[in-house]
Parts: structure tokens; sequence; C-alpha cells
């Protein structure tokens, strides 16, 4: 083995596992990004691509471990710094896999009445027992549509269940709930955003 291999090989060890480690820092903020861009009006691309709590979790762990593996040798340094990582996750994971294990899935996305550029949107999760719906429109179209929250019900009680939601004019979107509450929300004609956002439950 030529002399000069060990150290030429130790520094790009190090560039491999500060490249993973990067990687991970950005898979952190996407997904920082993704969540508050899914609280009012953020990037629809930039959601459905990264608001992925669990996924990406995983993957960061993942790399920050392949990071420790590449870049250190010593198996003492190694061992101090992997015991406690995946100690963490391992104490972690079953309240992430409770939070996150059933993450919301699209229901419906339904165009508004003479736009093709705004589309009612439903997901549906859970929280442990509870059924629960998430209810925002998408304005605009590819990479600058953004994702307006509109309402938030909780099924706990079975009344404040969603029972329908429509679109009642190309600026107003209905929801009613199991009980019997109706909900009307009027969009600005322009930017799409709701006038308020409804909580039920």
């Amino acid at each position: 083995m030529p002399p000069g291999r060990p150290r030429w090989w130790r520094r790009r060890r190090r560039a491999i596992a500060a490249g993973l480690l990067t990687l991970a820092m950005l898979l952190i903020a996407l997904a920082y990004a993704a969540t508050q861009a899914a609280r009012d009006g953020g990037s629809v691309v930039l959601i459905e691509v990264f608001h992925h709590p669990l996924s990406y979790g995983a993957a960061v762990l993942v790399l920050i471990v392949l990071a420790v593996l590449i870049g250190f040798r010593s198996r003492g340094t190694r061992a101090l710094l992997l015991v406690p990582i995946l100690g963490c996750a391992l104490l972690v994971s079953p309240f992430a896999l409770l939070v996150f294990g059933s993450m919301p899935h699209k229901t419906v996305d339904r165009p508004a009445p003479g736009r093709s550029d705004r589309s009612l949107v439903v997901h549906e999760g859970t929280a442990v027992i509870d059924p629960l719906w998430w209810v925002s429109v998408d304005a605009g179209s590819g990479l600058t549509a953004r994702r307006w929250p509109i309402g938030y019900f909780n099924g706990d009680a079975p009344d404040n269940a969603l029972a329908s939601v429509q679109w009642d004019g190309p600026d107003r979107i209905k929801l009613a709930t199991e009980g019997g509450e109706v909900f009307v929300v009027a969009l600005d004609p322009e930017s799409g955003r709701p006038e308020r956002q409804v909580r039920v439950g």
C-alpha cells in the first residue's frame, strides 16, 4: 500500500462523513420548512414531498449512523457516539410511531367550479382511535401552487365528525358536521386565502 494512502483515505472518509451530516441537516431543514408551510399558505410541492416526519426521521437517523461509521475508525469512539444516538432513537420511536404512524392521506381533491387553478383538498387521519380531517384549498398551479388550511375536525365526539365538504361557488366552501353544524368559508378571489379557519373538536 502506498505510504500516502492512509492519510488520503482519512481525509476522504471525513469528507464523506461531513457530506452525510450535511445531507441529514438539509433533510431536517426541509422537513421543518414543510411543517411550517402546511400551516398557512405554503408551497404545495414542499408540503407533498417533505411533510413526512416518520420517513425523514428514519432517513436522518440512517445518515447520522453512516457518518459515524465512516468518519471514525476507533471502535470506542463509534460506540461512544452511537450508543446514545441509537438509545434515544429507541426511546423516541414508540412515540413517533404513535403520533406519525398513521399519517393523513388525501381523500378528496375537487376542482372549483369554473376554476382549474383552485382545488378543494381533504386529508383524513387518526389520533390513536379518533378520526381526524384536515380541509384545505390549493390555489395556483405547478410549482407556484399554495395550500391554505380551511378547517380541522376531530371526531372524538361523533357530532364533530366531518359529514360533507363541497364548493358553494368558485370562492366559497361549505362544510358540515355529523351534528348538523354548517360552516361557510369565503376565499379571496385572487389568492384563494380563506377569510377564516374552522376548528371543531
